[in-house]
């Protein structure tokens, strides 16, 4: 038996009859086992939500030795910056690191779950927003706390998350690229679907309207965030009429494909095009000449996450969920210079 939110007891055995399911079942639903049935399991924890069923609560429950970290995809220069942020916390609590990649684009795999749930983690931090309830629910059901690292920037808002000001980052790699005197500027960003992506292009809208500047909507590219979408785009733009002498690339990858696409042409840079990155991965500075770039602090995030779920046996339920947004700041480097 449990206690009920009013003090009543719940018995296992009366849930069990009026669900047509055996005491067995509601064990392995609130365990958090994997051979239950979605529709099962969903009349289950339907059926222990509306008799007031109390499940134990995190600082209840015994805490593992460690930290599971999920990508839905791994990228590893953009990676490896949030693996040492999660680690620097883990191992100063005397945690381990667990990294599973499960998915891909910006989408969640379903296979990360069940390893998670075996290893019984102190917390996962989990980069992606695309998790759905009946993964949520799992890890409630085991104490187990989530907090999402969400670079694009839409996470569910009953759960912490840490995130980034992408809108102030494109604002401010195009008002240095106005400053210097360029005027044709084009931006190349991820896909249309994910906020960061639009985020970042609306800080260049807004740099480019608050300037007086007309945007060419010929200059505005969606597509991926790697660099063949960055060749790609910008092959496009640098062959089109009235080519633009500055790129904002949404990310670090697509600014190193504009790189290859304007070598391709002859171009030099910064001479004959000024390029601006974003992230401030590793190779932005190995690259010539090095890429002025918005930094996005990537290490802080992971570690800023890992202290939130680790800490979330101390936070009460009724408090304010948090969200933590951490700045940008732009990085000038090689490759931008005045207009010639």
């Amino acid at each position: 038996m449990s206690a009920a939110a009013d003090g009543s007891r719940i018995r296992l055995a009366d849930i069990a009859v009026e669900a047509g399911v055996s005491v067995a079942t509601i064990s392995k639903v609130l365990n958090g086992h994997g051979d239950i049935s979605p529709a099962t399991r969903a009349r289950v924890d339907a059926l222990l939500t509306a008799r007031g069923y109390r499940r134990r609560t995190a600082s209840e429950k015994p805490r593992g030795d460690l930290i599971e970290l999920v990508f839905h995809e791994f990228e590893a220069s953009w990676s490896m910056e949030i693996i040492a942020g999660v680690e620097e916390v883990a191992k100063a609590r005397g945690l381990a690191v667990v990294v599973t990649e499960s998915g891909g684009a910006h989408s969640l795999g379903e296979d990360w779950l069940e390893g998670a749930l075996r290893r019984r983690p102190a917390g996962v931090v989990l980069v992606s927003s695309a998790l759905v309830d009946r993964q949520r629910r799992r890890l409630a059901t085991r104490g187990i706390p989530l907090v999402i690292v969400d670079s694009a920037g839409d996470p569910p808002a009953d759960i912490p998350s840490v995130g980034s000001a992408n809108w102030s980052g494109g604002l401010a790699a195009t008002r240095h690229l106005i400053e210097l005197g360029h005027r044709r500027i084009a931006a190349i960003t991820g896909p249309s679907d994910m906020l960061c992506s639009l985020a970042r292009v609306d800080g260049y809208r807004s740099a480019m309207a608050s300037a007086g500047l007309d945007v060419d909507p010929r200059w505005v590219r969606f597509g991926t965030f790697y660099v063949e979408g960055g060749r790609d785009a910008a092959r496009d733009l640098l062959s089109s009429d009235n080519a633009p002498t500055a790129i904002f690339a949404g990310n670090d990858l697509q600014a190193l494909g504009v790189y290859d696409a304007a070598r391709e042409r002859g171009m030099r840079l910064p001479d004959d095009l000024s390029v601006v990155g974003y992230d401030d991965i590793a190779p932005a500075r190995w690259v010539s000449p090095a890429l002025t770039t918005v930094h996005q602090p990537l290490r802080r995030m992971g570690a800023e996450a890992t202290r939130m779920v680790l800490d979330a046996a101390t936070r009460d339920s009724t408090d304010v969920v948090p969200r933590v947004d951490l700045a940008t700041h732009l990085v000038v480097r090689g490759s931008t210079a005045p207009p010639r």
